[in-house]
């Protein structure tokens, strides 16, 4: 039984898919007798406090000014989109905690990988995999982030937060920097090859385990997929979903709890919502054996 984090207050309309999809994610989950669903309860607002410039936190809340509190790129400001963020921070939390109950979990989410402590940005709002470690300051957090643009906002986060490590592979730069627990790695979207690609994700393991890693948070992004707008060419359906086989079996292997968010996605709707599908598939698969 995999246990997996949703709320139908998650759902905001949007002019991307970022947020329609968790829904339907969701919807295509309801009909697997391998899913448990959890509901999260409300979000502490002090703990985003503590993460974020408490500035920029009150702007958001309250969408004034609307100049910081859309910063992030969703715009006009409104409750239903403030509401369903704040109910998948609070998703973040408790699928870390289920990942240590129980070896895997699942928030149908996004990490919001872009945000910093100043501000949100490239439709990243509060960012969630920073969360976690903010809430779980006891706890060293590992982000194993594959999606294809470069976690920026998660790499800062590592330098005002010593128990998180940023290992981030991607196709689209995005202006990521390496610190000292923020590693990156770039697989050319065009020239490189899935041989690249799993070396990378090896060699995270490798420093999940070298760093004594409680908890991995791995970003499924499937930006990454050719048939997406930033996609690289040569990652098929088929290489993703060995990817997914990939890095749930090298965390089973290891014993390293891990918890697992969808991360970026933009083509198709029907079509994404498949792929997306195969990160659970890919975690039923290998945690049922």
């Amino acid at each position: 039984m995999l246990d997996v984090c949703y709320s139908p207050d998650y759902f905001a309309h949007t002019h991307t898919n970022s947020m329609e999809k968790l829904a339907a994610v969701a919807e295509a989950l309801k009909s697997w007798s391998s899913i448990h669903f959890h509901e999260p309860e409300d979000l502490d607002l002090d703990l985003l406090k503590q993460l974020h410039d408490p500035n920029y936190v009150e702007a958001f809340l309250t969408g004034t000014p609307e100049k910081l509190a859309t910063f992030a790129g969703f715009k006009p400001w409104n409750e239903q989109l403030r509401n369903a963020v704040l109910k998948i921070n609070s998703g973040q939390i408790l699928a870390a905690e289920l990942a240590w109950q129980h070896g895997i979990s699942a928030n149908i989410a996004q990490g919001f990988h872009h945000a910093v402590y100043e501000y949100g940005g490239a439709f990243c709002t509060l960012n969630g995999l920073a969360l976690v470690a903010q809430k779980f300051s006891d706890k060293r957090i590992f982000v194993l982030d594959c999606d294809q643009h470069g976690g920026n906002g998660t790499a800062e986060f590592t330098r005002r937060l010593d128990n998180l490590f940023s290992f981030s592979i991607f196709g689209l730069p995005f202006g990521c920097p390496s610190y000292e627990r923020a590693v990156t790695r770039h697989i050319h979207k065009d020239q490189g090859n899935f041989n690249e690609y799993s070396q990378a994700i090896h060699e995270g393991f490798e420093q999940a385990l070298a760093w004594k890693a409680d908890l991995i948070i791995y970003q499924a992004g499937m930006d990454c997929h050719q048939d997406d707008p930033f996609g690289s060419s040569w990652l098929t359906t088929e290489l993703l979903q060995q990817r997914e086989e990939l890095v749930f079996s090298l965390a089973k292997k290891h014993h390293i709890p891990m918890m697992f968010v969808l991360a970026g996605g933009y083509q198709n709707l029907e079509q994404l919502v498949q792929i997306h599908l195969k990160t659970f598939e890919a975690a039923v698969k290998i945690y049922s054996t």
